[in-house]
């Protein structure tokens, strides 16, 4: 199960180290001239303004514009870096000697500079790594960072690097497979670029999106492949990851994490029912998100962040990891996916998804808040005379255990 002090986003000192280098590394790599520096604040801004609240004014071609580029180089880059720092370690990759990682949509080899920090026993095992991106310029400045980086460890790179300008358009159902399948396929916010300019109510236009997702990742990968989608933490990927979900599972690719089961997903459109009747909560009202603390990321760029008025006290994403296989768990567990909040009583509370869909998890404050999001949660299945609903939510009511 899930170390649950990584959802405060600790990391090992050997991979906060790495992570510490990486903005004096992209500035060595990518200087920016002295006339230009100064405006790589308000460049960072506008950019996040782009990839925000403006994205019908992005082009999907932004990586290809120089102040663009350089602002995502300094900040969007190690911001991501230092997510899946924290995400990788607690997903059970099973990666080989002479297997094969497909990343879709990579922009400047953000996975692949990700798992060299986040996973030192792999660095030395030979990796096939099919980077694929519609940008040239991202394509060939993450390769100069990764070479920069894999230099300062003065370590034979056994990794191949393999890159590949290609569009990949996934709301197109046209996704045959033009390549070796991979044992690790993965795309990094990468579809959002579509899907959140669907309207909030388009559900068909998101499921379409999501079958063919799933369909493009599933089509690139061996049969005994893992899947690795993550995407921002807004209501919007929350709704098109469990969509995503449920079309991987129809695909015989069902989750392994954070899901802690593979029945119906308690955030697809609803008010749901669960077979045994019960009302899951308004998916437009919570999505399945996690949330990590960033005391642990470069002092440079909280300070970078600082200036360009974007500072970031917690990341937060969606996502979803599938094994061939479904994990093996003794008994019922629940992923906490919100925040502390407090309740009557004095108690306090937080939801999980579990098998038996959305539950509330209850106690005292400071178990509740010694849970954090991304826990995992052991519980016993209470039903009968004893199950208590939550009527707000329609959440089964669950103890938090010792």
């Amino acid at each position: 199960m899930t170390d649950t002090k990584r959802s405060r986003g600790e990391i090992t000192n050997e991979v906060k180290q790495l992570l510490d280098s990486i903005p004096a590394l992209i500035e060595k790599t990518f200087p920016i001239p002295a006339r230009f520096r100064g405006k790589l604040p308000s460049d960072i801004a506008e950019l996040s303004r782009l990839l925000t609240n403006r994205r019908g004014d992005r082009a999907l071609s932004y990586l290809t514009r120089p102040n663009f580029l350089s602002a995502y180089l300094y900040y969007f880059l190690p911001w991501n870096l230092y997510r899946l720092c924290v995400l990788l370690p607690t997903l059970n990759l099973k990666l080989s000697s002479g297997d094969t990682i497909t990343d879709i949509g990579c922009g400047p080899l953000t996975f692949t500079l990700a798992l060299w920090i986040a996973q030192p026993q792999l660095r030395n095992i030979p990796l096939e790594i099919n980077c694929i991106d519609r940008s040239s310029p991202a394509l060939e400045a993450g390769k100069k960072i990764f070479t920069a980086l894999c230099n300062t460890e003065k370590e034979k790179n056994p990794w191949k690097i393999n890159l590949i300008k290609e569009d990949i358009d996934f709301r197109k159902t046209n996704t045959a497979r033009k390549r070796k399948q991979a044992s690790l396929v993965c795309a990094i916010n990468i579809f959002n670029e579509v899907y959140e300019k669907l309207s909030h109510n388009n559900t068909e236009g998101l499921r379409h999106a999501a079958a063919n997702a799933a369909l493009l990742m599933h089509n690139e990968a061996l049969q005994d492949a893992s899947i690795l989608t993550v995407e921002p933490g807004v209501p919007q990927s929350g709704r098109f990851v469990s969509l995503l979900r449920n079309e991987l599972i129809k695909l015989n690719r069902p989750p392994a994490s954070p899901c802690t089961h593979k029945t119906a997903c308690p955030f697809m459109d609803g008010p749901t029912k669960t077979v045994k009747g019960r009302n899951w909560i308004d998916t437009k009202k919570r999505w399945c998100h996690f949330a990590f603390e960033t005391n642990n990321a470069p002092g440079e760029l909280h300070r970078l962040s600082a200036a360009a008025k974007l500072p970031k006290a917690r990341l937060v994403l969606s996502f979803l990891f599938t094994e061939a296989k479904e994990s093996v768990k003794k008994g019922e567990y629940a992923r906490v996916i919100s925040d502390a909040f407090p309740l009557a009583d004095n108690r306090f509370g937080r939801y999980g998804c579990s098998p038996e869909g959305l539950v509330l998890i209850t106690g005292e404050r400071r178990r509740i808040e010694e849970l954090n999001s991304y826990s995992v949660v052991p519980f016993t299945s209470v039903h009968g005379a004893n199950e208590q609903i939550d009527k707000k939510s329609g959440a089964l009511i669950l103890e938090a255990g010792a």
